[in-house]
């Protein structure tokens, strides 16, 4: 469950993922209700759009995203 406290963190991890990031936590991420958003009605919205609808569906689901592993090709 999300806490108030935790808001400032989730905006936080949303804001610094990019696109595909985004598009992987809508595949993945564990909602409490279903998330019915095509790949392609998501693949056609521009960044900050998928951002905004992702916090949304973690603040209405109360479940902060797993935070996404480091890209082993960004870091070497």
């Amino acid at each position: 469950m999300i806490q108030s406290q935790q808001v400032e963190e989730l905006i936080t991890l949303v804001s610094s993922l990019d696109k595909p990031a985004l598009l992987r936590q809508f595949r993945d991420y564990p909602a409490t209700f279903p998330i019915d958003f095509t790949p392609d009605f998501l693949d056609r919205q521009p960044l900050e759009r998928l951002r905004h609808l992702f916090v949304a569906v973690c603040l209405q689901s109360r479940q902060m995203p797993h935070a996404p592993a480091a890209n082993p090709a960004a870091v070497a």
